[in-house]
């Protein structure tokens, strides 16, 4: 019986049954830590499949680099300018 995602309490009557719903707990408990590890992975780590990739993402991969660290060259350069001290 589940009443708002928690169960009721339940009465053991041996260091038996403790023993075998410890384990079932620790045997879920390991489970969902699998599937959380899994889900972690998928959402922060991009596939290593770009070896495998067409020469066309390639580039196209490449370009897209190029273009943020220019992006990012010029916005450091302007930064720079802006904030740097008049030596007069």
């Amino acid at each position: 019986m589940e009443t708002n995602g928690y169960q009721t309490p339940t009465t053991y009557r041996s260091l038996e049954e403790i023993r075998t719903r410890k384990d079932a707990l620790l045997e879920e408990i390991r489970k969902d830590d699998k599937q959380m590890k899994g889900l972690w992975n998928n959402l922060f780590h991009k596939p290593t499949a770009l070896t495998a990739a067409t020469p066309s993402k390639r580039i196209s991969g490449l370009m897209s680099t190029g273009a943020g660290v220019l992006d990012g060259l010029i916005l450091g350069w302007k930064l720079y300018r802006k904030f740097k001290k008049k030596s007069r």
